[in-house]
């Protein structure tokens, strides 16, 4: 960066500090001291993850005056979040004018960042986003708002205690008390990459590899690269093996056609976005099951980035039926009887949502209720995928499968993709971050008030500082020293 780009940067840092002075923020924390068991720090609020998410909601919660609070990853610094690690689109998928993570301030927004940094006219030409420099986008917001991301700490055991604390396990360090968990961890924070039992008599990482997994994208020039699905992800996994030069890349769909229409798109808005938590769960499990059946297309540029190689090749209605090896090969045969050799096998297959899936909540996962536990679809609308999401309470905390039998749920809120068929896309995307992050303040912020309320009490009926002194009014009706007759002495 010039000297010049330097200036206006540290203008925009001072500009952002004097909007958020003007917000009066940082306010005063005003949650009452949790007990400290043997003397070890409790916070009100552990985030786990420093990626979008858990950077929004540490500003969300902060500016709600919970200042009790850590935030940790357990990536190194800069390698949160899936922008520089296995996301591998050329820009984002959301036009550049969502406003993110902002919280609603204009000089947080990545508009203001970019134009500060290379000026209004290529902000008009800019397209999208390139997917590295929202990384940088979100590096500079955690740098100006001082958030104090620990990096490199690990989270292996979520667990509750008997005074009604929650103790995270750290690998390889001390644990961590609190008394609320934020699970803000991002497309995969409730479940894990969706492997078909196909892969299962090949090597993983010799012969195939999922799409959210490290790739030597360069181990495959002059190779034959065979991708499942053309979802986003498997349409870039595709043009990133191209693009190294592989010999050919075919890309296999089980559908006959290509999806071409992100349903989701045409209803759009904010309306969506506050009532979709609100409308009956009919409703909701209706929306959700329409839109992933009839699938979300990959970009229009991301389409073109494969289709321009002559060498890439796109086949439908090629639902895998086996997968082996045989003399060093990978042989695919579909279920209509079509046979593919390659040399690598990538799965473009998404991820599942389960809470069963994530170790952390391993000592108590069958107790979470999901929607399958409290929602029945009609035959028609059958979608087990959609079932196994978590039925959240609006605070996006976890309940209880039987009432009664794990309260603590009370205490970890699910701020990730799981929190989709509960309150919409709020927790994991870009466009409605902000609103997600607010909800979730506002529901953590009011139960810790509640959970303390017989000291907010106390506090009430001690506050004794006096707002006037009794020289500001004068009682009409009080009688006047002077005028009451003075007693004769003897």
């Amino acid at each position: 960066m010039t000297s010049q780009g330097i200036e206006a940067l540290d203008e925009l840092n001072r500009r952002v500090r004097h909007d958020l002075a003007c917000l009066n923020y940082p306010p005063a924390n005003w949650s009452v001291p949790a007990p400290s068991p043997d003397g070890r720090p409790v916070s009100d609020v552990v985030i786990i993850g420093g990626g979008m998410c858990g950077l929004v909601a540490w500003f969300a919660l902060t500016r709600a005056g919970v200042r009790n609070i850590r935030i940790i990853d357990k990536a190194p610094k800069g390698k949160e979040g899936p922008w520089v690690t296995y996301a591998r689109m050329e820009t984002l998928r959301s036009p550049k004018i969502l406003l993110g993570p902002a919280l609603g301030m204009a000089s947080l927004t990545f508009r203001m960042w970019f134009t500060t940094r290379f000026g209004e006219s290529a902000w008009e030409e800019l397209f999208r986003i390139p997917r590295p420099m929202w990384m940088d986008y979100l590096n500079w917001y955690r740098d100006v708002l001082a958030i104090p991301v620990e990096n490199d700490t690990p989270v292996s055991r979520i667990l509750p205690r008997a005074d009604g604390l929650m103790e995270l396990e750290i690998a390889g360090g001390p644990g961590i008390l609190t008394r609320k968990v934020v699970m803000a961890t991002g497309r995969d924070g409730l479940g894990e990459p969706t492997i078909p039992d196909f892969v299962a008599p090949i090597e993983r990482h010799r012969l195939w590899a999922h799409s959210a997994d490290p790739v030597d994208f360069a181990r495959l020039a002059g190779k034959r690269v065979v991708v499942i699905g053309v979802g986003a992800s498997a349409v870039d996994n595709a043009a990133e093996a191209l693009e190294a030069g592989a010999a050919e890349v075919r890309l296999l769909a089980r559908r006959p056609t290509m999806p071409t229409i992100n349903k989701l798109m045409g209803i759009g808005s904010y309306g969506v976005t506050a009532g979709f938590p609100r409308i009956a769960p009919e409703w909701r499990w209706r929306m959700m099951d329409y839109s992933t059946k009839q699938q979300t297309p990959a970009p229009h540029n991301s389409t073109l980035r494969v289709s321009r190689h002559p060498n890439a090749f796109f086949h439908f209605d090629c639902g895998i039926g086996a997968v082996r090896e045989e003399n060093g090969e990978v042989v695919i045969t579909t279920v209509k009887g079509r046979e593919f050799r390659t040399d690598f096998l990538i799965l473009g297959t998404g991820f599942s949502i389960d809470p069963v899936a994530r170790e952390e909540l391993a000592d108590y996962r069958d107790a979470i209720a999901c929607w399958e536990d409290r929602f029945t679809p009609p035959p028609e609308e059958a979608n087990p995928g959609l079932g196994r999401f978590p039925w959240l309470a609006e605070d996006f905390s976890f309940t209880e499968k039987v009432p009664g039998t794990a309260p603590w749920l009370a205490n970890i809120h699910c701020f990730n993709y799981g929190a989709t068929m509960s309150l919409g896309k709020v927790s994991g995307d870009i466009p409605a971050i902000s609103e997600g992050a607010h909800w979730l303040a506002q529901g953590i912020a009011g139960g810790l008030f509640i959970r303390d309320i017989d000291a907010h009490w106390q506090a009430l009926l001690a506050y004794a500082k006096p707002e006037l002194d009794g020289s500001e009014w004068t009682d009409a009706d009080a009688p006047v020293a002077a005028s009451i007759p003075q007693q004769k002495t003897a």
